[in-house]
């Protein structure tokens, strides 16, 4: 079951796999597909386009249902703006100082090489944001973003190494833009899974909970990364969660 990772191909199979991906992994909420519509591309009909919301806010409406769009005009947040290259990072936030008003850090220095770090997309080239929960998804996806508990994304990660033979997972963060750039952008351009402990802005953001955390993975591993949840869910899953060699130890005490 390891070692190669297959291509998704139709839409029919997206949606099969989001629904077998949140069942064993056993996810709270969607895992969502992202869709990096560039320059030229037209609008996806059935999505709500959104004004005035976050990246972290869109990919929240999208684990909860919605299949929603962002664009230049919509993306509220500066920061996941420039990361996309939608818009020119302001200044004021490019020194570092911005990040010292929020309480982040007290260096601007600090916050500035923070920013400088970031991996971005070309300015001018992204379009559309497409987001919609996996069972919903019309197309292949570009990128797949899970939030939840933890523990559930520690199988996904699992699974992932499993198709890559086995390779330690390498994981980038700055602690800041979790999610468009640690959990959307890095798998884009990387074609790698990324995990990330959430940041500021997201977890103020959203309805991100304190125990939840973020990843991302190309849509090409999601064939094999759920195959290999399927095979973990059987034996795997089940045993560490019943946590008997926990109770071994409370009932020998």
């Amino acid at each position: 079951m390891g070692g190669t990772m297959e291509v998704v191909t139709t839409p029919q199979e997206v949606r099969n796999l989001g629904v077998r991906l949140r069942e064993y992994a056993g996810l709270c909420s969607s895992a969502v597909g992202v869709k990096l519509l560039l320059e030229g591309s037209g609008r996806p009909p059935r999505a709500e386009r959104l004004g005035r919301h976050r990246y972290c806010q869109a990919l929240m409406l999208a684990r909860r249902g919605k299949e929603v769009v962002l664009d230049a005009e919509g993306m509220a947040c500066p920061a996941a703006a420039a990361a996309f290259g939608l818009r020119p990072l302001p200044v004021s936030l490019g020194s570092g100082k911005g990040l010292v008003g929020f309480g982040i850090v007290s260096d601007p220095a600090v916050g500035r090489r923070m920013l400088e770090g970031m991996t971005r997309l070309e300015p001018g080239v992204l379009r559309y944001l497409h987001l919609c929960p996996l069972e919903q998804a019309a197309s292949e996806p570009d990128v797949v973003v899970v939030e939840d508990q933890v523990e559930r994304l520690m199988w996904i990660a699992l699974a992932y190494l499993h198709i890559r033979g086995g390779e330690r997972v390498a994981s980038s963060t700055a602690v800041l833009q979790a999610t468009c750039v640690d959990s959307t952008i890095i798998p884009y351009v990387e074609r790698r899974l990324n995990l990330s402990y959430g940041c500021y802005g997201c977890r103020e953001a959203t309805d991100l909970a304190p125990g939840e955390a973020v990843l991302g993975f190309p849509a090409e591993s999601l064939e094999g990364v759920v195959a290999h949840l399927e095979y973990l869910s059987q034996k795997a899953m089940p045993a560490s969660r019943a946590k008997g060699a926990w109770a071994a130890l409370q009932a020998g005490g």
